[in-house]
């Protein structure tokens, strides 16, 4: 394949330069689908001929001299909790199996408008919930790079997708980590924006007050692209926002080697492999060479942060998931007397146990006697949270830090065992309880050839720095390995 036809920017400027045809990329990218797809199990839903029809009306359009979007002919994979118009939207849960949205949300309208091609919808964890894509209802996904290790998760078929060459571009959620620890275990670019960067209508909810949608690309302009398209306020979400990220900038600035970063101790304890902190490290040092200032800083990180982030994300589940009842849509028993019956049976047979064992901590920490105890002390902690971050914020332009504990786990390794695979968030959630944007990019291989992830995080709407680091450090670190299936 042509290295233009890797990447988002090399597709949409090939396209509209008439260097090949929008329905040519999609062919190829279709064949590389149907000749590897069940070794990764990266989606639930595809979309062959419709696909290629929108990619041939693109090249009409073309013919005709007619305007084409920034991303014309892109072709993108979709988290399967994104609604999308027409096609399956399940969550990856039995509860969805067979919902069709009838609406599309905002980032796919924002999608379509730019010309980009929705290939299908991709696995995760059973609605978002979990590290693993292991919690699916439906298949398990694999690790492009060594097929019996996991992708990460939730959003772990939009990472194997990207690093399979089954899309350039694919879209994920972000809650606690979900989009940049897959992208870490895949050796690709995952980004999550500030919070309400971009709208959350047509994501199913999981958290709201920590929920972000985000892509996952092969590089760090593609994802630039990509966000520019997907951000901006939107009227059906109350929490996006009016201000913009712009890339007008240049993308290797000199004055990305001018910043000052910081590196978190707490993140580089006992708890991270020595590959993965070695690997950080060196990225580190690559950087301080080329004129970076770094220091050290203390940002106390341990399971009470974890315990906050997971009995609020776990309370807004128990709230967010009420709706599915087996009245109003989804999944609905054929065994009950009575409604309560009807309700009770169809949640116990359409969830899975990570839902069920979340609806229940949620409940349990929203109930009476128990709501101070842990539901305000969990806020307690977030705000404590986010003084850190902006007293850090305040002397410092950016933090470097890992992505997760290790690289990709073997599968089965931690499922059975809820703390060991909560415990793969512990240098993501933070970002999340505190709005901020953060990114993972590849900065190394282990000695297994897994990739490594390197997280770099910012104070809020601080995009256009964080892209110019990362930039500057994949230029550097010229890392060209490849998947090979």
């Amino acid at each position: 394949m042509d290295a233009d036809m890797e990447t988002v920017c090399g597709i949409a400027g090939g396209v509209k330069e008439k260097k090949f045809k929008a329905a040519e990329i999609i062919e190829i990218y279709l064949k590389n689908i149907t000749k590897q797809e069940t070794k990764i199990n990266a989606f639930i839903s595809t979309r062959a001929v419709k696909a290629l029809d929108e990619a041939k009306m693109i090249d009409e359009k073309i013919a005709k001299g007619e305007r084409v979007g920034r991303l014309a002919g892109v072709p993108v994979g979709v988290k399967d909790n994104i609604c999308t118009e027409g096609i399956k939207t399940t969550c990856a849960s039995k509860m969805l199996e067979n919902y069709i949205s009838p609406y599309d949300a905002t980032v796919i309208e924002k999608l379509k408008k730019e010309g980009a091609i929705i290939i299908g919808k991709t696995n995760m964890d059973e609605f978002a919930m979990g590290s693993s894509t292991e919690n699916s209802a439906f298949k398990t996904t694999s690790n492009p790079w060594n097929l019996s290790r996991v992708p990460g998760g939730s959003s772990g078929g939009s990472a194997a997708a990207v690093a399979s060459d089954f899309v350039p571009l694919s879209l994920g959620s972000d809650t606690g980590g979900s989009i940049r620890q897959p992208a870490a275990f895949c050796g690709i670019v995952g980004l999550k924006p500030t919070y309400g960067s971009i709208s959350r209508f047509g994501l199913v909810a999981f958290a709201s007050s920590l929920d972000q949608i985000g892509p996952m690309t092969k590089n760090v302009k593609d994802c630039v692209l990509s966000l520019e398209v997907l951000q901006g306020n939107d009227s059906r979400d109350a929490t996006s926002s009016k201000r913009k990220f712009t890339a007008k900038y240049l993308l290797d600035s000199h004055d990305a080697n001018k910043m000052k970063v910081a590196i978190p101790k707490q993140f580089f304890g006992d708890e991270l492999d020595a590959e993965v902190k070695n690997s950080i490290m060196g990225s580190v040092e690559r950087l301080q060479d080329m004129g970076v200032k770094v220091d050290e800083v203390s940002m106390p990180i341990d399971e009470e942060i974890l315990s906050a982030y997971y009995i609020i994300s776990s309370a807004e589940a128990s709230s967010n998931l009420a709706r599915f009842d087996g009245i109003r849509y989804g999944y609905r028993t054929s065994e009950y007397n009575n409604v309560e019956e009807l309700m009770i049976n169809s949640r116990t047979e359409a969830f899975g146990e990570e839902v069920k064992r979340r609806i229940l901590l949620g409940t349990y920490v929203l109930s009476a006697g128990y709501y101070d105890a842990f539901y305000n002390k969990a806020h307690k902690m977030r705000e404590a949270i986010k003084r850190r971050y902006h007293d850090i914020f305040s002397k410092y332009d950016l933090i470097l830090s890992p992505v997760t504990p290790t690289v990709a786990f073997e599968k089965g390794e931690k499922i059975h065992s809820p703390m060991q695979m909560y415990l793969q968030d512990l240098y993501t959630v933070s970002v999340n309880l505190a709005g901020l944007p953060a990114l993972s990019m590849n900065c190394g291989f282990d000695k297994n050839n897994l990739p490594i992830g390197l997280q770099i995080i910012g104070s809020h709407y601080s995009e256009e720095k964080m892209f110019q680091l990362a930039y500057l450090l994949e230029s550097k670190l010229d890392l060209k390995k490849k998947v090979i299936l």
